[in-house]
Formats: C-alpha cells, structure tokens, sequence
C-alpha cells in the first residue's frame, strides 16, 4: 500500500454496477451531479491533489481516456497513460506483481480490456481501488453517465424508477451495453427491456441473473424480439454496434439479423412516445445501428450530452473511491516537513 493512503479506510473496487446497492449507487451519482455543478461554475475542489491514476488501455479509446485524464487533473491530481508494449502488463510479469507495484505508486488503476477475468485479477491483487473502464461484458462508468442522462431528462411526471428503458440490438455473447444496463436496471430497481433477435439475445443464466436482484429492487425485465411492441412506451431507446473488433468477418451475417428491423431511425423514433430520446454511447456507425438523423436529432436525440457526462461521471467516481484513502496533513505538518528538506538541500549542496 502506498505510504499516503489511509489504512483505516478499506480498498473498494468499482469493477460492476451488479455489485452495488441501491443506496450507493444513488450516493455516487449525488456525488457526479454536485461535481458536474462546481465545474459549471469552473470550481471544481482539489479533492485528489498530489494523487495519481494508472491508466492501462489495451484496448482503443477516446471518450475513457479523456474522461478519466481530464477529471483527474480537474481534481488536482495525475493520470498515467499506460499501454501494451509500454509496460510488462499480462506479458512479461504476472499480473498479480504488477497490481503490487503500481498499487506502491499509485493511488487507483483503470484498466480498459476484453477479458473481464483480468480486471477481476488486478482488483485481487491490488491494494488501491481498481476501476473497470470496459470488458466486452459490461461497461460500468458508460452505464452510470447513461443513467445521469436519463436522470436529465425525465419525462414530465416521472420518477427515475418509473421510466422505461429500451435496447434494441445485440444483448447476446458481445452485447455490452445490454448487459451494462440489465446490470444496472437491476441495482436501481428499474424497468429494462431488450429487443434482440433470437440468435443474439440474452442468455437465460443472465436473464437469471438480473431477475433474481430485481425480485429484491423492483425493476422488471423484459426480453423480446418484437421491437415495435418493446419501444412503444420506451423513455429512452439504445442500440449498439452491430459488430467489434476481431468479429469484422462475421459483419455480413449480423448485418442481415439486425437491419432493418432492430435500427434506431426515425420510424423507430416515432413508433415511441413523443418525448422519447435516444442514446448511443458512441462511437457509433452512422447509417448502421442508428442513423444520422436521429443521431443529430435537435430534440430527441441526447448522444452528446451522454458523452459529455463521462467526464462528470469519471470526476465524481474518482472523488468517491480515491478521496477517503488520501492522508491530508496540516499546515503545520507541511511547513516543517518544507524547512526540513530545504535546509538540509541547502547545507548540502550549497
């Protein structure tokens, strides 16, 4: 553990949005919405100066890495760029040896990968708090700006658990954001559903997986492959990407299942309620899963408001992992520590 963390306080993970309460889920988006609000006003508060992040992507990014580099600096602290074949990560050291080290020298770790099986190591063995910047199973931090979008844009009359969450497309092996927001739909409590075709729909041992916390929060699920019937009460209807990278040969076939019943264009958009938004969590292929007319959309489309809550999300994450771990000493402990090297480093090399 790194000699500037608080041991009293325990090394908490975000790793999954399943994992977590209610509760605290709703005290770290409160965290994310008093956050967003300072930096509106251009003061955001030094919660985390002197701290550093270790940033491990193997994997590409743009709206993670500028979120998480940006809300560290906002906070007065440092992010460290890491990638394969810049560090031993999972190649030339174990991973269990390279969570101690950067766990010495740093005070969190995002880690960004295919495999969900290694960021569940690296937390293992990490002494700081690991954060899970996407698996191609879940995407926790896109989940959490989806719901703070969500929570903007309410429709008139009602509440967060009473909205009506749709995906359209791939919830099966590689669908990560049906996943995340099964995930998350079943944490809150809320009323998700997924339209997919048969052959790329949710497994039944998630689909039992999510019931089983629902039967607990009371949210509902609901799986069909009837997407007229799934979004005519829809709040906010999401697709995804039809196919990822190392599946582009199977691009023609799940092109045919998803077009052009399962894309998110205007018809779509107008088989649902009047105020009905759409999101993306981008990037997004134009013309493909969603077009671009919906995509721009003046008034229904909220994609880019979206993006931008990744920044505050990402800011107010780290504020409510980090913050409690970091000592603060005192004025008085800081000018003595400041005289004590100063006259030692001027008698020595003066």
């Amino acid at each position: 553990m790194k000699l500037s963390h608080n041991k009293n306080y325990p090394t908490k993970h975000f790793l999954d949005n399943y994992d977590l309460s209610q509760s605290e889920i709703r005290d770290i988006l409160s965290t994310i919405v008093q956050l967003k609000e300072a930096a509106y006003q251009n003061a955001v508060p030094q919660l985390l100066k002197g701290a550093t992040l270790a940033m491990i992507f193997e994997e590409p990014s743009t709206r993670t890495r500028v979120s998480f580099e940006t809300a560290m600096a906002e906070l007065g602290g440092h992010a460290l760029y890491l990638k394969p074949g810049e560090i031993h990560f999972g190649s030339h050291e174990a991973i269990k040896d390279t969570a101690q080290v950067l766990s010495s020298m740093c005070d969190g770790i995002m880690l960004r990968t295919e495999d969900h099986e290694l960021v569940l190591k690296l937390a293992e063995n990490a002494s700081v708090p690991v954060f899970n910047a996407m698996t191609y199973y879940i995407h926790p931090t896109q989940g959490l700006a989806d719901v703070l979008t969500m929570m903007e844009h309410l429709p008139p009359g009602k509440a967060l658990e009473d909205i009506n969450i749709v995906f359209v497309g791939d919830s099966g092996e590689n669908g990560i954001m049906a996943m995340e927001h099964a995930h998350l739909s079943a944490s809150l409590g809320l009323n998700y559903t997924i339209a997919s075709p048969k052959k790329y729909s949710i497994s039944q041992a998630e689909i039992d997986k999510v019931e089983a916390k629902m039967a607990q929060t009371g949210g509902t699920l609901t799986v069909t492959e009837n997407v007229e019937e799934a979004v005519k009460n829809a709040d906010f209807i999401i697709p995804d990407v039809w196919y990822y990278y190392g599946y582009e040969d199977e691009k023609e076939e799940r092109t045919a299942a998803f077009y052009p019943r399962y894309q998110l264009n205007m018809e779509m958009l107008e088989m649902a309620p009047d105020h009905c938004k759409a999101m993306h969590c981008l990037p997004a292929n134009r013309e493909v899963e969603i077009t671009s007319e919906v995509l721009d959309h003046p008034t229904r489309s909220v994609v880019f408001q979206e993006a931008e809550n990744r920044l505050h999300v990402q800011r107010g994450l780290l504020a409510w992992y980090l913050y409690p771990r970091l000592k603060r000493a005192d004025d008085q402990t800081k000018a003595y520590y400041e005289g004590k090297m100063r006259a030692f480093l001027d008698q020595k090399l003066n």
